[in-house]
């Protein structure tokens, strides 16, 4: 397992999407995958960014760990921000035009739907929002 810190502020996306690249390139993981992952990482910590500490700032881990069998990447994004579980959240009704659906929600049904596991835990004062893809 290995694990990053650094403030929750848009300038850090991107020290968080190459610190987990550099450990899915270890894996030897596809392109689209990498992708997908990219893409929850810029949701995940972005929703960090804007909501967890409003108006105040804080730090936030994002920890990757790695499962053998399947062969899987689990990535933790771990703040200590508002308490806050965004699968309680309502999806979006994708059937309406995008210019009838309210603004939200969208990002994290992208999410739920290219990873293969998502969960959400509220432990010693922390949100814990795991990722799971298998490789």
């Amino acid at each position: 397992m290995r694990e990053i810190t650094v403030n929750a502020s848009v300038d850090e996306i991107k020290s968080v999407t190459d610190f987990v690249n550099s450990q899915l390139a270890e894996l030897g993981c596809t392109e689209r995958i990498r992708i997908q992952v990219d893409i929850a990482i810029d949701e995940i910590f972005g929703n960090i960014v804007r909501y967890a500490y409003n108006p105040e700032h804080g730090s936030a881990t994002v920890r990757v760990d790695v499962e053998e069998d399947p062969l899987s990447v689990i990535v933790a994004f771990i703040d200590k921000g508002i308490p806050f579980d965004p699968l309680r959240s309502k999806e979006p009704d994708v059937t309406l035009q995008a210019k009838e659906r309210p603004i939200g929600g969208l990002g994290l049904f992208i999410v739920k739907k290219t990873m293969d596991g998502i969960s959400y835990d509220y432990k010693d004062g922390q949100n814990i929002l795991t990722i799971r893809k298998r490789i």
